[in-house]
């Protein structure tokens, strides 16, 4: 686990999507008790395992959308007191303590935001952890920089995402059911308190995040 902030520490692995090499990213939070919460958990490797395990007890894994949940059984099974939190659409795919949407979560009270992405395809609930003025999402914006690979390359070009905080065009034109909702909830996110950005798929940015969030949906009416 690599610490980003203080209370945040991050991790990724390779992944391929759509013939690209990218990487995913899961970050771990730090809440008021101690405790830890996994959002968008990435592989539970033993050395992984180890690190977070130094950090402390992990109360909560988080999957936050349809599409981020690939290692979040792993981790439940590894850490069976921890409460599990899913979208409805994942309840015959993992064994879900809390359907996200379906009330408020007392552990996370004063510490974690939640914040679920209305009309969109994907859904996707992101946190804000107060402490450390971090927002954190899974695929609301990508950061992938200049990756290597020449298909890599050509489709984050093509898709708008090559160096720059972006959504791809891709999403963008499929994963909106009701525009509407979904600018009211980004600017629900842009109301947060936050400085800092992590992202599914790219580096984490540690300043000026509320600015890039904003820039990459300015399309969005």
């Amino acid at each position: 686990m690599t610490p980003f902030v203080d209370g945040v520490w991050l991790a990724s692995d390779p992944v391929r999507i759509v013939g690209t090499r990218l990487t995913a990213t899961m970050a771990l939070l730090r809440l008021g008790d101690g405790s830890l919460l996994a959002y968008s958990p990435v592989s539970l490797t033993a050395e992984r395992r180890a690190a977070v395990d130094a950090l402390g007890r992990v109360a909560h894994v988080y999957a936050p959308s349809n599409f981020h949940h690939r290692w979040a059984g792993e981790w439940a099974a590894a850490y069976p007191g921890a409460r599990v939190h899913a979208p409805a659409g994942l309840t015959k795919k993992l064994r879900v303590h809390r359907v996200l949407g379906d009330g408020s979560e007392r552990a996370f009270a004063g510490v974690v935001d939640e914040t679920h992405i209305d009309g969109f395809r994907l859904d996707e609930t992101v946190l804000v952890h107060h402490p450390s003025r971090t927002l954190v999402v899974a695929d609301l914006v990508h950061n992938v920089g200049r990756p290597d690979g020449g298909w890599t390359r050509t489709y984050s070009r093509a898709m708008g995402f090559y160096d720059r905080v972006a959504l791809s065009r891709m999403l963008r034109w499929v994963a909106f059911s009701d525009r509407a909702a979904a600018r009211k909830s980004v600017d629900a996110v842009l109301a947060q308190p936050f400085d800092r950005l992590v992202v599914g798929h790219g580096a984490p940015l540690a300043a000026g995040a509320k600015e890039a969030l904003a820039a990459a949906y300015a399309w969005l009416s």
